[in-house]
């Protein structure tokens, strides 16, 4: 059965609460992690763990419960840090606008985004766990971001935003074609829209322009290698 996190608590799909909450979800992600610079945007700091599957356990472990999301929150990506590298690099983009990063993990774009002069930005991901660490993130690097769990994907309102960020969402068929339509919609609408992506098997590439690209230190307890080049795309 699948199930997310909300609150601390694995929530299964028909919402109901399974086994024991980690009572301290900000004590729990201290602990499992350390607060290190982003290999490729050495200015934001974030809480990531060494490696994927001892804290996939440990979260497994401490809920009681088995076959639990990855902790997709605790590490920066190859895609996040490219977008996140652009945006820095590239502040017009996002300067002075309302700003969604879509699907935000570790917030690690929408910090960017606000250290580029994003007037505000909302960082969406369900897992509650990723808003918890983009809450520590956040302060951690003296910015103010809100962090929602609205499924935009799933036909959620979105706020009017002028920019559109996604780093690393189309690494599954179902996901990536949910969330092309909804940045189709938001580019139709007026939207900026930014992806960061290493090359993800599901990336509509045909559809998409390349902006620039970049070679980005990653974990190999995540990627198939230690550098990956790894591109930022607008709608074509």
């Amino acid at each position: 059965m699948e199930a997310a996190l909300q609150n601390g608590r694995a929530v299964s799909a028909d919402g109901a609460a399974q086994s024991t909450a980690i009572s301290d979800p900000v004590a729990f992600i201290r602990a499992n992690t350390r607060l290190l610079p982003v290999p490729l945007v050495p200015e934001i700091m974030l809480y990531v763990a060494d490696e994927a599957v001892p804290l996939w356990s440990k979260t497994e472990e401490e809920l009681g419960e088995a076959g639990l999301p990855p902790p997709f929150w605790a590490f920066a990506w190859a895609g996040g840090q490219a977008l996140a590298r652009f945006v820095i690099d590239h502040p017009e983009h996002v300067a002075g606008r309302t700003t969604i990063d879509l699907a935000s993990g570790s917030g690690l774009v929408a910090i960017a985004a606000i250290k580029a002069g994003a007037s505000s930005v909302f960082a969406y991901d369900i897992d509650a766990f990723a808003r918890t660490a983009i809450a520590l993130n956040a302060a951690e690097n003296g910015v103010t971001i809100s962090a929602r769990g609205d499924d935009l994907l799933g036909g959620s309102s979105a706020p009017t935003a002028q920019t559109i960020l996604a780093g690393d969402i189309f690494y599954e068929r179902d996901t990536a074609e949910r969330a092309f339509a909804f940045l189709s919609a938001q580019a139709v609408r007026g939207a900026t829209v930014l992806i960061g992506d290493p090359g993800r098997s599901y990336l509509p590439k045909d559809k998409l322009r390349k902006l620039t690209e970049y070679k980005v230190p990653v974990t190999r307890d995540l990627e198939d290698a230690e550098i990956k080049n790894t591109a930022v795309w607008t709608l074509a």
